[in-house]
């Protein structure tokens, strides 16, 4: 008995929509967004070793919860169902790697930023924290300019940053 490509394809997709729909499969960004349903306030606590990097930060916090959560964010915390508290917790740049005459080569930025949120609708403070690294280089027998720290840091604050939707989703749970 010969079955077609086409045939078989179409039984694999419609067993596996089944599979999804039936084990009530929802996406992390489902549960996210339900926890950050309503009017968002974001609150940024600056770190003064970075003020630069902790605008960054907001700004991509900002970016994702509207781009992917369709939150609406408001400027005015009285008007907010969520408040949302966040700041860079540390910041290291470590050496990972030395040449042949002894010269720092090769570097790593690590970023870790501090979140806790809470509705008003239950009150109920959630908190997490997501990190980021970066590695980077510079130029032989040079040190690290503020140019490279910034560029490093905000690198790593990126990929830090790519961590919060998961994590909110998470959270959703406790």
């Amino acid at each position: 008995m010969y079955i077609s490509k086409n045939l078989l394809f179409f039984v694999f997709t419609i067993s596996l929509a089944f599979l999804f729909n039936a084990c009530g499969y929802k996406p992390s960004s489902y549960y996210a967004k339900k926890e950050m349903d309503g009017n968002v306030f974001v609150k940024l606590d600056v770190s003064l070793e970075d003020p630069k990097n902790s605008v960054l930060v907001k700004d991509a916090v900002n970016k994702i919860l509207i781009q992917k959560l369709d939150s609406k964010l408001v400027n005015d915390e009285k008007d907010a169902d969520v408040i949302m508290n966040l700041g860079i917790n540390s910041v290291r740049i470590s050496t990972l790697q030395y040449d042949k005459e002894g010269y720092n080569k090769l570097y790593k930025a690590e970023v870790v930023i501090k979140i806790n949120y809470y509705r008003k609708d239950d009150g109920k403070r959630k908190s997490f924290t997501v990190d980021g690294e970066y590695d980077f280089a510079i130029d032989k027998d040079t040190t690290i300019t503020d140019t490279n720290r910034f560029e490093a840091i905000t690198n790593a604050s990126s990929k830090a940053v790519d961590e919060i939707l998961s994590k909110i989703a998470v959270s959703s749970f406790r």
